[in-house]
């Protein structure tokens, strides 16, 4: 029997191993998925618990119902990966052995990685909400806040879903406006980027959104540490920015396992060619969703688009054929922007975003750049797309390349 190994099974890896479930022969290929965590968290969910929106439950399900029931499922830590040997170290000692392995490992928020950031304000003035303990934490906090500063702050790129900590301003900006204490919050943004989003167009339609919100935007603040005395970010070139309340992106790095193995760059972050998904070393090694280099968005949409190409590579690497998928990094990301209003973006590594309708050209019912309802019920509709289609390797009726149609170049 040949072996496929998934090391992962959160989006990513339960994608593929659906995929893989549905295409190969069972009396060939035995499918093998290591994870150490039982529960499935939908991640985009948990932007709404701190504001009431969602609750646990809404974000909640074991990862055993995603699972194809062919597949092995092992629930223990990695070791390290032994690429020479195609062999894979589990805790306790057990070896792996695979013929095709696939790492799906995704990213971790690191909050020990900046000075100051987890100590005695540590989710008493200080919050994450990319972690459901984070996100529940800072909801009871909502309910007693009498208002102040609100700081949203982004240590490093790169990062989880790159529009959370705007979505975040945006609803905070409403939630605040209707307990009628708007005027008792101000509200600022800070990023170690030049402007609210990497690409100018897209920067433009949304500072002039926050602009009309007044909601401040502190730009090239790079963090180096947290006062906690004095409730201040302090920038490397030592500006500082006041707070009451700090909602803070970590530093995301990937897997350690990743760093064990030899197979990753400094952020654990794992070598990937970024058309083919191969491992840059190993060519019965791929590499899907967060856990990879590759430089576009770590975002549940890039994981779905560039599993299909995966998939296609993994089956030409399997018979021995050329690489021939080829992945342009598409990236496609509903904003939520408060009031039952949303925006919507798709973009690649070559194109950003750039305003027109999605996916029908003329048609939509999707507006690119666009401040509509209709993009803020795509964002909703999502979770039910998630559960019930994504997850388990369905079609979606999205081309996992880019198109241009229904686009509109601009230019300043």
């Amino acid at each position: 029997m040949k072996k496929i190994v998934i090391l992962g099974g959160g989006t990513a890896g339960t994608m593929m191993a659906n995929k893989l479930a549905n295409a190969l022969d069972k009396e060939e290929w035995v499918i093998t998925i290591v994870d150490k965590h039982r529960t499935h968290y939908y991640q985009p969910g948990f932007l709404f618990i701190p504001f009431g929106i969602y609750n646990e439950r809404d974000v909640t399900k074991p990862k055993s119902s995603f699972f194809p029931a062919r597949i092995k499922v092992l629930y223990t830590s990695i070791d390290k990966v032994d690429a020479e040997n195609k062999k894979v170290q589990l805790e306790g000692g057990k070896v792996l052995p695979y013929d095709f392995l696939i790492i799906a490992t995704g990213t971790q928020t690191r909050p020990d990685e900046t000075p100051g950031l987890k100590e005695e304000l540590w989710y008493k003035d200080i919050f994450d909400f990319y972690t459901i303990e984070g996100a529940l934490a800072l909801q009871k906090h909502f309910k007693r806040w009498n208002g102040g500063k609100l700081v949203m702050a982004i240590t490093e790129i790169p990062y989880k879903c790159p529009v959370a900590p705007l979505e975040f301003v945006f609803l905070a900006e409403e939630f605040f406006t209707k307990k009628g204490m708007r005027d008792k919050v101000d509200i600022t943004i800070v990023t170690p980027m030049s402007g609210v989003f990497t690409k100018p167009i897209a920067t433009k339609m949304l500072s002039e959104l926050l602009n009309e919100k007044n909601i401040n935007v502190v730009a090239d603040f790079y963090i180096e540490r947290i006062d906690n005395d004095k409730k201040t970010l302090v920038s490397y070139d030592e500006r500082e920015v006041e707070f009451d309340t700090l909602t803070i992106i970590p530093v995301n790095m990937g897997d350690e396992m990743v760093n064990r193995s030899g197979l990753g760059d400094e952020l654990n972050f794992a070598f990937t060619d970024k058309h083919t998904l191969k491992h840059r070393d190993h060519d019965n090694i791929f590499v899907l969703g967060d856990a990879a280099n590759i430089p576009t968005s770590k975002a549940g949409s890039v994981a779905h688009f560039a599993s299909e190409i995966l998939f296609d590579n993994l089956m030409n690497a399997i018979d021995g054929r050329p690489l021939t998928a080829h992945f342009d990094g598409h990236a496609n990301c509903y904003i939520e922007t408060g009031y039952g209003m949303g925006a919507l973006i798709d973009f690649n590594y070559e194109t950003e975003p750039l305003p027109g309708t999605f996916p029908l050209p003329g048609i939509g019912p999707f507006g690119l750049l666009k401040n509509t309802k209709i993009n803020h019920y795509g964002k909703i509709m999502f979770r039910w797309i998630y559960w019930h289609l994504l997850l388990k390797g369905k079609e979606l009726p999205v081309e996992a390349d880019m198109t241009m149609a229904g686009k509109k170049r601009v230019t300043f």
